[in-house]
């Protein structure tokens, strides 16, 4: 597998670590989080459950969930996000303010010149008022669509990346790359089922293991193969390596670090 998986170094990723302005955040073990997105994140029992027990077994403590909290719209982009609702925390119930937000956007945001601009004003906007509020912001890179999804094309996760790490570097904030660790898996692994066969957009099971994968590893800048959370068995051995080792590479490819 070490093998296959260091041939990812040398895959066609255009944007490479010397591209990535943030290598990591300040705060590496934060407790109070908050997701922003769409379906992306709440499928499959939602992301931020995954990250989160991830989270606990490192920090060896449960996390308190009423400061560990998602917002989501269904198929929504960053604009259709109220963030000073969201950064009210009393508001979600939360019991003191955040620490990190992490922003998802939505698919249909690279489409065009127009949708990506669009993108960067907003995200823009959003991490000044939450680094107001004293919180770290990050970016969750999204995955790219995937056959049957009639939109789905090669073009899409170059757009992706790019967005994603032009907004990032103009914000200073760091960049949590899901959508290239998802490339990275169909390359070492075409038969590898990370979205949902029906629509090839959402995540499946194994696709939101990888991405709370790269998550936990982004936040900490620890390997997530040192985890032995699989989903309270619901993640094979073998998928759990393979996953786990994905992940591990992409964010050492990513950050140009080592785990």
């Amino acid at each position: 597998m070490k093998t296959i998986l260091l041939s990812i170094l040398l895959f066609s990723n255009t944007l490479l670590s010397f591209d990535v302005n943030v290598k990591s955040l300040d705060n590496k073990t934060p407790e109070r989080v908050l997701y922003i997105g769409n379906s992306y994140l709440y499928y499959n029992d939602s992301l931020h459950n995954h990250v989160r027990r991830m989270l606990e077994e490192k920090y060896l403590k449960e996390v308190d969930t009423n400061n560990y909290k998602m917002v989501t719209i269904s198929g929504s982009r960053l604009s259709h996000h109220n963030i000073d609702h969201s950064l009210d925390y009393s508001k979600l119930g939360a019991e003191k303010s955040f620490e990190l937000v992490i922003l998802q956007g939505g698919s249909g945001e690279t489409n065009s010149p127009l949708e990506r601009k669009v993108f960067a004003d907003k995200a823009s906007e959003m991490i000044q008022k939450i680094h107001k509020a004293g919180a770290e912001a990050a970016l969750y890179m999204i995955h790219a669509y995937v056959e049957p999804h009639e939109n789905s094309n090669p073009q899409m996760i170059k757009d992706i990346k790019k967005m994603y790490i032009d907004v990032g570097n103009k914000n200073n904030i760091l960049v949590i790359p899901v959508g290239i660790a998802f490339e990275n898996a169909y390359y070492a692994n075409p038969n590898i089922k990370l979205h949902k066969e029906y629509d090839g957009s959402h995540p499946s099971l194994l696709g939101t293991y990888l991405a709370a994968c790269v998550v936990y590893s982004s936040i900490t800048q620890e390997s997530p193969k040192e985890i032995s959370y699989n989903y309270f068995d619901n993640i094979s051995d073998e998928h759990k390596s393979f996953l786990q080792e994905i992940a591990h590479e992409t964010i050492e490819n990513f950050y140009d670090i080592e785990l």
